[in-house]
């Protein structure tokens, strides 16, 4: 009887515990990675938006999502900052950073509070600037780089925020605790992964993937974020888990988005469409991401200049002709169905365009100029894991 008590008060203890350490990750991470998530979306709606409908206002849905990521991430962080400021012990204070002399919080939720200052700071910009110049014929307008400069520093924000704890809790928390924070983590650094791959995407249309050029900025971007994230983690195959959240979030846009009934609203329409269309099909950064994991379980303690050119060496040969030939099929009638989402055309653009579905023959690299092209990515490559390394060294040791 006593050992049935004792079983029974072992199991309730351990309960207890398994609920105060979750419950010990504060609800404001929750509600970054949540932000995180409506800016990821709400990004691509907005693209698809102006792909299929063309002219929107400042409350359109799109930017309703948008925007609702930043008060989610400004309201849930600013109250987090406000409480520990003025109502928070000592230890609370010394346990986060100080801003401006009498703000005390943790990195992460400042970056989510400057992100949603910046956005929110974007929006009548943006509003001014579509009245005044027109629709943007570039992604990277100055509103849209307020916006999205924003955007970054709630993404990187909610990162950060679950690495800390990650990091604080290093070998204190219970099995369910870490899977909390392993999916958090994958997750908000695969919607900031997706946020990233947006900004530079005009180099990566499926016309151009058989140029050197698109896979030398994919050397200078992707590695940095990869690398850091994977080198932070306390576990493995996080760069993986990052690379799936990041295909996920891709993916079900392309295949939701056309259940939606959407119809040009500005001229000239060349392509009448009915329905949304989607933007790209996620880019298979899996494979070089499964490569990197590999290589981290097994070199990460050797020489970090080594290690980066390793890493550099394995992106380079595991994206490039992987990639190389997916873009090849995405060309096909085969592509054309709803799950890869090739039949996705903007209104604006004229449906016969003759590189709608073949390589355009100003991104065709062949020969020396391929290879000098490639060399040159792993040259880049290199430099960016370098500095993924250092920046993930810097994120396994942030506490605050």
């Amino acid at each position: 009887m006593n050992h049935n008590f004792s079983t029974a008060t072992l199991t309730e203890t351990s309960y207890t515990q398994t609920e105060t350490n979750v419950k010990s990750i504060p609800t404001y991470i929750y509600a970054s990675v949540f932000a995180s998530l409506c800016i990821a979306v709400g990004l691509l709606w907005d693209i698809s938006w102006h792909m299929s409908v063309g002219r929107d206002g400042l409350f359109s849905p799109p930017h309703i999502g948008i925007y609702l990521g930043a008060v989610i991430a400004g309201v849930f962080s600013g109250v987090k900052v406000l409480k520990t400021s003025f109502w928070g012990s000592k230890e609370e204070k010394a346990q986060n950073i100080k801003f401006w002399g009498i703000f005390h919080g943790s990195l992460g939720a400042m970056f989510c509070v400057w992100g949603a200052f910046a956005m929110l700071t974007s929006a009548p910009f943006d509003d001014w600037w579509h009245s005044t110049y027109g629709l943007d014929v570039k992604i990277l307008s100055p509103p849209h780089a307020l916006l999205g400069l924003g955007m970054i520093m709630i993404q990187f924000g909610a990162m950060i925020s679950v690495i800390s704890v990650q990091n604080k809790l290093e070998g204190k928390a219970d099995a369910r605790t870490k899977s909390h924070l392993e999916w958090m983590y994958a997750l908000s650094s695969g919607f900031l992964l997706a946020m990233v791959y947006v900004l530079v995407s005009e180099y990566f249309f499926v016309n151009r993937l058989h140029s050197a050029l698109a896979y030398q900025v994919a050397a200078l971007i992707f590695p940095i974020f990869m690398v850091s994230v994977a080198y932070a983690a306390p576990y493995k195959w996080a760069a993986t888990k990052m690379a799936l959240a990041y295909t996920f979030i891709m993916a079900v846009m392309v295949w939701i988005l056309p259940l939606f009934p959407a119809e040009p609203r500005l001229s000239p329409v060349y392509n009448y469409i009915t329905r949304f269309q989607p933007y790209h099909f996620p880019m298979l950064l899996i494979v070089p991401a499964i490569a990197l994991d590999v290589l981290m379980a097994k070199y990460r303690n050797i020489n970090k200049w080594l290690f980066a050119t390793m890493i550099s060496i394995a992106f380079v040969a595991t994206f490039v002709p992987t990639q190389w030939y997916f873009a090849e099929f995405l060309n096909t009638e085969a592509a054309r169905g709803w799950f890869f989402g090739r039949f996705s055309w903007p209104y604006s653009a004229p449906p016969e365009f003759q590189y709608r579905f073949a390589f355009h023959p100003r991104f065709i690299d062949t020969g020396w100029a391929l290879i000098s092209g490639l060399l040159i990515a792993a040259g880049i490559g290199i430099l960016t894991s370098r500095l993924g390394l250092s920046w993930g060294n810097w994120m396994k040791q942030v506490k605050r």
